[in-house]
């Protein structure tokens, strides 16, 4: 089963940085960017599979993740498996989920974890295209979107649940907590060329729980 940690968002980090950056900025991130490269194979040939099935030309592939800054602190929010180790605290944590089946989330290969990381890192946020893109500079919505990361669904990574055409990822998260915090979802759009698998399937999820 799914396993959340307790994340009292405001009432534990205090300010740290400068009002100015206050926001909220996303990361394009090339799928398998900084890797050994075995993503970043997987994902062409998917791709390349993806395309022909639908008669197109095969896209560019990217991975998104946020830095969030809130009077609270600087957050990054990050979709990752598989969970390296049970050291969560670590690396911000918020909940796990399962990879593939949900009877398989007792092992650890087979979890996915979200982070609301204090301070913390995206391990490849030096490749990500023309670096941070700052969507708002709103400090009410950079918390609205901090205290929403618990309550993101746990749908099965790599399964279609909502019938939608796309698998749930990494982009599904993502996806899901800008529509969730009201963002407008429509002008947020890959680098040209390219296109992030699973972005839908988190609209849709956000959209059916009515948060829009």
């Amino acid at each position: 089963m799914p396993v959340r940690y307790s994340f009292p968002v405001a009432a534990q980090f205090p300010s740290a940085f400068e009002p100015s950056r206050i926001g909220v900025y996303l990361y394009w991130i090339p799928l398998g960017a900084g890797g050994v490269g075995f993503v970043r194979l997987n994902g062409r040939v998917y791709e390349a599979m993806a395309a022909r099935i639908k008669h197109r030309t095969p896209l560019a592939l990217y991975h998104t993740a946020l830095e969030v800054y809130a009077p609270e602190g600087r957050f990054t929010i990050e979709n990752a498996w598989p969970s390296p180790d049970a050291d969560t605290a670590s690396r911000g944590v918020a909940f796990e989920g399962p990879v593939f089946h949900r009877r398989l989330a007792r092992f650890r290969p087979f979890r996915y974890e979200v982070r609301c990381w204090q301070d913390g890192v995206v391990p490849d946020a030096s490749h990500a295209v023309a670096g941070p893109r700052r969507l708002s500079g709103d400090a009410r919505q950079a918390q609205l979107l901090l205290s929403l990361v618990p309550s993101v669904p746990t749908l099965v990574w790599g399964r279609d649940e909502l019938d939608v055409g796309e698998m749930w990822n990494s982009n599904s998260v993502i996806s899901w907590l800008l529509v969730s915090s009201g963002f407008a979802i429509e002008p947020i759009r890959p680098p040209a060329g390219g296109r992030a698998p699973g972005w839908k399937a988190g609209v849709v999820a956000a959209t059916k729980a009515g948060r829009l």
